[in-house]
């Protein structure tokens, strides 16, 4: 017979304490609330065993999947929360806790976990991920940012991933969740589906009702798993990656040679944009929504031959207004023109 795990003693619900403090979500914060314990149970269980490891959970808010969290049984839970009005809640939950609890207090989006884990806890990048997992209920107007963020760590090894291939289960709006898992010939390609599928295996849970939210968002929610891949599919710097990836889903509708031409200056544009497609073997009328993520390697791969041989051209943003007038008095057009 198995030993049942520690649990929380009997607690207020969320729902009284959100009354008794009088916390409400506050829309500058993105912030929507889960009151219900079993579908906060349902997050938790997506992320796996958890049950002797080490949990950090973003975001926090009352303290919903806290709860769920503690109910496993981690060795130690870290709760990151930048609203300090639910400090009071957190504080009771930390107080009841089975286990080891810290709260910390801080932005997600500049916040460093290089030293949070235990090193002992460190696993090397080649073997199983380790104990450790991030958990979290994203609010909107963070969630894109944010994994973005983590996939450049991840591209890094730094931050959490310095402990190894750290698995995260995360909320995000529900087209935002398909677009990371979405394939090659979908309307939900884009520059997210590649960044997600290149450094993670992705793994689309459920979706949540956006009516058991409190307040009701207007859009339904996507439970999402990350596991790091242990080789990415294009091995190259992230924002390299990112930047060629950018440009090539500025115009996902139109053909190939449009949209990569913008990773180059409108004097040799044309002739650099012909030279990379010739390098990468891809065809200039395919569109970004047809290319497998080898095919869109073989593309960073031939810009970062490129600008191996013309790094100033590495240096250029269309998106910037005096991009291309400090392209050019920096002298870069007779010096680029002679490479074609």
């Amino acid at each position: 017979m198995k030993a049942k795990l520690p649990r929380l003693p009997p607690l207020p619900s969320v729902r009284d304490l959100l009354k008794l403090y009088q916390l409400r979500a506050l829309r500058r914060l993105s912030q929507n609330f889960l009151l219900d314990l079993r579908i906060t149970d349902r997050i938790v269980n997506a992320a796996g065993k958890i049950k002797g490891g080490y949990v950090c959970e973003i975001g926090p808010g009352p303290g919903s999947i806290t709860r769920s969290i503690l109910n496993k049984s981690p060795a130690k839970l870290f709760v990151l929360e930048k609203d300090r009005r639910f400090i009071p809640t957190l504080e009771m939950l930390k107080d009841a806790a089975p286990c080891e609890m810290d709260i910390l207090i801080g932005d997600v989006l500049s916040f460093n976990m290089e030293t949070l884990f235990p090193a002992e806890e460190s696993k090397a990048w080649v073997d199983v991920p380790p104990n450790i997992h991030l958990i979290g209920n994203l609010p909107f107007n963070v969630a894109t940012p944010l994994i973005i963020r983590w996939f450049s760590n991840i591209a890094d090894r730094n931050s959490a991933w310095r402990y190894g291939r750290v698995q995260m289960t995360l909320t995000f709006q529900k087209e935002v969740a398909e677009r990371m898992v979405a394939p090659i010939l979908t309307k939900e390609r884009c520059r997210l589906s590649v960044m997600a599928q290149n450094w993670c295996h992705v793994d689309y849970k459920y979706t949540i009702p956006g009516k058991v939210f409190l307040p009701k968002p207007e859009v339904d929610v996507g439970v999402v798993h990350f596991i790091p891949l242990v080789n990415p599919v294009i091995d190259l710097p992230f924002k390299l990656v990112e930047k060629v990836v950018r440009c090539l889903f500025s115009h996902r509708q139109k053909y190939c040679d449009k949209s990569l031409s913008y990773l180059f200056p409108k004097i040799i544009r044309e002739d650099y944009t012909v030279k990379l497609l010739k390098l990468a073997d891809i065809n200039p009328k395919d569109r970004p929504l047809q290319l497998e993520l080898e095919e869109i390697g073989r593309i960073c791969h031939a810009y970062s031959e490129i600008i191996t041989h013309q790094p100033s051209l590495y240096k250029y943003n269309y998106r910037s207004k005096n991009s291309e007038v400090d392209w050019e008095t920096e002298g870069n057009v007779e010096a680029n023109k002679v490479v074609i």
